[in-house]
C-alpha cells in the first residue's frame, strides 16, 4: 500500500507539472492580463464572496475589513487562509487594488466601526475581462477532447475533487441530460438489478426492459422521442423515457431512481420533464403502464396529474401483480 501511495504522489506531481505548464501558471501574469495569479485569485474572491449580514442590510457584495488592517477583518483572514497567502502580502494587494480604483470601502450599516470592501464598477469590469480570458484559455485547452469523451473528463475532474476533499464541490446538485451511447444499456441493467433486489422480480423483467430499450433505439425519432439521465455529483442516478405511440399520444416509460438518490425529488423532476416536453411537442395525451406495488412511483404520477384509467391482474416477473394504466390529457 505504501508503494501505491508513493506511485500516486509521483502521478499527482507529474500532472501538476503538466497542468501548470499547459495553462501558463508559471507565466509572470495570468492569461496575459495585468494580474499575477495571486492577484487574480484575490480579485475573484472579492467579486464572489459576500458577507450575509452586510449583503442583507447594505445590498452589496464584499467582505468586512478594518481600514485594510487584515487582522481586524475576519473575512479577509479567511481569504488569506483559503488562498494560503501571507497576511502582509494580501494587505499589499488590497492596497494596490484600492490605488487602481478597483475596490472601495464603505461603512457597514450593521457595525459602523467596520467597513465593507467590494469591487467598484472598474473592478467588476476587470474581473469580467479576466474571467472571459480564463474561459477562452480553458476552452482552448479542451479543444482536442472529442465530444463523446467530454463527460469522461468532467467525471474525472469531479471525482478528483471529491477524493481530495474539495470544499466547493456541490455533490448534491442534480442535473438532467439527454441520453448518449451506453445509457440505455445502463438503464436496463440498473432497473433490472434494483427491482430484483427490492421486489424479487426475475430476469423476465430485464428481458422486457431490454426490448423496450431496443425499440427506443431502433425507432428513435429526433424531436419526438427522448431519454433523460439524472446525474448527481456527476454520476447517473436515474432515468426516464418519453416515446411516441402516434402523432397524438406519447408514453412515459422506464422511470427509475437509484436507491441512494431517493428523497431529493429526482423522480418528480424526471416526470415533470416528460410532461413539459410532451406538451412542447404537441402531444394530446401522455400514457404510462405500471404496477400497483410501485407505490412511490404511483404517488409521483398522481401528483403530476395522471389519472388511473384501468388495471388488471397478471402473473409476470415471477410474481402475482396488478398492472395499471394511467393517462394525462395535455
Amino acid at each position: 500500500m505504501l508503494d501505491e501511495r508513493n506511485a500516486l504522489v509521483a502521478d499527482v506531481r507529474r500532472f501538476n507539472r503538466f497542468y501548470t505548464r499547459t495553462v501558463g501558471l508559471l507565466d509572470e501574469t495570468l492569461t496575459q492580463s495585468a494580474f499575477t495569479l495571486t492577484e487574480a485569485r484575490v480579485l475573484f474572491e472579492l467579486g464572489h464572496r459576500s458577507n450575509p449580514a452586510s449583503a442583507e442590510i447594505a445590498g452589496e457584495r464584499g467582505f468586512l475589513v478594518g481600514a485594510f488592517r487584515l487582522e481586524n477583518g475576519p473575512a479577509a483572514s479567511e481569504i488569506s487562509r483559503q488562498l494560503r497567502v501571507d497576511a502582509a502580502y494580501l494587505t499589499r494587494i488590497l492596497r494596490k487594488f484600492a490605488g487602481q480604483g478597483l475596490t472601495e470601502a464603505r461603512t457597514d450599516p450593521a457595525d459602523r466601526r467596520r467597513r465593507v470592501l467590494s469591487l467598484t464598477a472598474r473592478g467588476e469590469a476587470a474581473l469580467a475581462r479576466l474571467q472571459a480570458a480564463a474561459d477562452r484559455d480553458t476552452a482552448r485547452l479542451i479543444e482536442s477532447v472529442p465530444d463523446d469523451r467530454l463527460h469522461e473528463l468532467r467525471s474525472a475532474l469531479r471525482k478528483a475533487g471529491e477524493l481530495l476533499g474539495d470544499p466547493t464541490r456541490e455533490s448534491g446538485e442534480v442535473t438532467l441530460r439527454p441520453h448518449r451511447v451506453g445509457d440505455v444499456g445502463w438503464v436496463v441493467q440498473r432497473q433490472a438489478q434494483l427491482y430484483a433486489e427490492e421486489y424479487g422480480w426475475t430476469i423476465e423483467f430485464e428481458a422486457m426492459l431490454a426490448e423496450i430499450g431496443a425499440d427506443f433505439i431502433r425507432n428513435f425519432v429526433p424531436g419526438r422521442d427522448f431519454c433523460w439521465i439524472a446525474e448527481r455529483g456527476g454520476q447517473p442516478v436515474g432515468a426516464v423515457f418519453l416515446v411516441h405511440q402516434d402523432d397524438k399520444v406519447a408514453k412515459l416509460r422506464m422511470l427509475h431512481v437509484e436507491a441512494s438518490a431517493r428523497g431529493f425529488g429526482i423522480g418528480k423532476r424526471l416526470v415533470a420533464e416528460c410532461v413539459n416536453q410532451a406538451r412542447a411537442c404537441g402531444y394530446a395525451k401522455l400514457v404510462l403502464w405500471t404496477n400497483d406495488i410501485l407505490v412511490a412511483a404511483r404517488a409521483i404520477y398522481e401528483r403530476a396529474g395522471f389519472r388511473l384509467v384501468s388495471q388488471e391482474h397478471h402473473r409476470s416477473f415471477g410474481k402475482d401483480l396488478t398492472g395499471q394504466t394511467w393517462e394525462m390529457d395535455l
